[in-house]
């Protein structure tokens, strides 16, 4: 036993394998008793203590200490009230309606907030063809440079997967069409079980779309966007240009969402129409304008058709489309798609510490 490990004391099978499952889920190793006598070592140092029934009823052999939880099956009787009032729990948790709360308490254990929460970013492509997956992917790979790390979320399930655009599509981990995620989420055991990009500053976790046309749904996306923010990452979502419910809640949570749009007329019309959209949804918006006008209009005017101020301005890059196909992105660390990214994560980072004072 090591001290640092919630403990476990419990008879009844059934109850201990759902312990074990939830535990499982949160990222978070236990240390195991069959009794409270057996307990005792451990008793006064771990961070939680977990009961089942079968262990409250005997006699209390131990003294009274803060975070014991009680695990029962079903709702508590009296009975059941009397026992964990005797032994001084704090909580009863009904399983299975209330695993949700066993598994935040164990992910409490697991990890501690951050001194600073992390910032959520959206992007979302003007028109088609845009190039937001891409700015998407640049931004959260500035962002993963930097203390606290990133997680790059795909919440457009048309866009040909994250996976794809970052060469880790032969890369073993979860898809969106295999998680199914609610309430609290360990954010270093998700970061972990994910294909990760590697680069010079480190390795930025990538939950994809994939090729089968699935997005995330919205409990397990506002699950994921949550634990990145708990643990201070930046969790940075490519949005789709028609928002379903999922987009439509990170949209929301945002600390600022990106339009990017090209310097063209056409573009801007476009852009104006999902522009509105947002707007019902967030006042949190920006504007990157990208490419070069061939009339000459300067991305200022861009900006100034749709409303929300200009956040970075991008020329085209030379050889990224090529770099692109080749699989080999990120492109150059210090060209137009970089700084871009970097101007419009150090706006986000201020107005989030100017709107915290």
């Amino acid at each position: 036993m090591t001290g640092d490990r919630p403990l476990v004391v419990a008879a009844d099978e059934t109850v201990l394998d759902e312990i074990l499952r939830v535990a499982a889920v949160a990222g978070c190793e236990l240390d195991r008793a069959p009794d409270l006598t057996a307990a005792s070592g451990h008793w006064a140092r771990a961070p939680l203590v977990v009961l089942d029934e079968e262990a409250v009823r005997l006699p209390p052999a131990l003294p009274r200490r803060r975070g014991v939880l009680l695990v029962c099956k079903g709702s508590p009787g009296p009975r059941t009230w009397e026992h964990a009032f005797r032994v001084g729990v704090e909580r009863v948790i009904s399983l299975p309606d209330e695993e949700t709360e066993l598994a935040g308490a164990f992910a409490d254990v697991v990890e501690t907030p951050a001194e600073e929460a992390g910032l959520v970013l959206g992007v979302v492509g003007g028109r088609g063809g845009a190039g937001a997956s891409v700015f998407a992917a640049a931004l959260a790979l500035a962002a993963d440079r930097e203390p606290g790390g990133a997680l790059l979320v795909d919440c457009d399930p048309l866009g040909g997967g994250l996976d794809l655009l970052l060469g880790l599509e032969k890369v073993p981990g979860p898809r969106w069409s295999e998680v199914r995620l609610s309430g609290r989420v360990s954010a270093p055991a998700l970061a972990a079980a994910l294909p990760q990009r590697k680069h010079r500053g480190g390795s930025l976790p990538v939950l994809a779309c994939g090729r089968e046309g699935e997005g995330p749904e919205v409990e397990s996306l506002s699950a994921v966007i949550a634990a990145g923010r708990r643990s201070g990452r930046t969790v940075v979502c490519d949005l789709p240009r028609t928002l379903g419910d999922a987009a439509t809640e990170a949209v929301a949570v945002a600390d600022l969402v990106t339009l990017l749009v090209p310097v063209e007329f056409r573009a801007c019309m476009a852009a104006k129409q999902v522009q509105r959209r947002l707007s019902e949804l967030t006042a949190r918006l920006g504007v990157v304008a990208c490419g070069r006008s061939r009339a000459g209009v300067p991305p200022t005017q861009t900006a100034a058709l749709l409303g929300p101020p200009l956040l970075a301005s991008m020329p085209p890059e030379r050889g990224l489309e090529a770099t692109i196909e080749r699989g080999e992105f990120p492109a150059k660390p210090s060209g137009p798609l970089a700084t871009a990214a970097t101007e419009v994560l150090a706006v986000a980072r201020r107005e989030a510490r100017a709107a915290a004072r």
